[in-house]
């Protein structure tokens, strides 16, 4: 679970904004590819599916410190950083020759189909690991309560303040 996936890729031109780079939104995506693929690899995917439960992304921030353009390789890095009482936050990069070209951290929850959020100590339990042993750095903590937003069933007025 601490080993940091790779995925190696290129920017294909369906990938690209009007400015002719990779779009925004693309990064979020190519991120889910690369969740996915450390999961199988792990052998995570077929324990969490024969339990039908499934990962659903809780909150998600990018830094992007340079463009990646048409057929630019690079490669995608995953590494699972950290749980809390009730997330696993993945931190993920875009590499390309060893320099960091875009950072982001994700924090996901896992469900199960019909039932309540799954337990980090049942997730540790599939995963043959404790989740909960991975220390997580401050200021993911501080990322986490910064970007929550209330519960479900709380109140979230959309209120502008001048």
């Amino acid at each position: 679970m601490r080993d940091v996936g790779r995925v190696s890729m290129r920017v294909l031109p369906t990938d690209l904004d009007i400015l002719g780079h990779m779009n925004n939104g693309v990064y979020l995506s190519i991120m889910d590819l690369g969740r996915m693929d450390l999961m199988i690899r792990e052998g995570f995917w077929a324990k969490l599916r024969a339990q039908k439960m499934y990962p659903v992304m809780v909150s998600e921030t990018i830094t992007f410190r340079r463009s990646l353009h048409p057929w630019e390789r690079f490669i995608l890095e995953t590494r699972v950083i950290g749980v809390d009482d009730k997330a696993v936050f993945v931190e993920q990069r875009f590499v390309i020759d060893g320099e960091i070209v875009a950072s982001a951290m994700t924090r996901a929850r896992f469900l199960q189909a019909g039932g309540p959020t799954v337990s980090i100590a049942r997730l540790s339990e599939l995963a043959g690991v404790d989740l909960a042993a991975l220390e997580l750095p401050a200021w993911v903590t501080e990322w986490a309560a910064a970007t929550a937003l209330p519960q479900r069933r709380d109140p979230a007025p959309s209120i502008w303040v001048d």
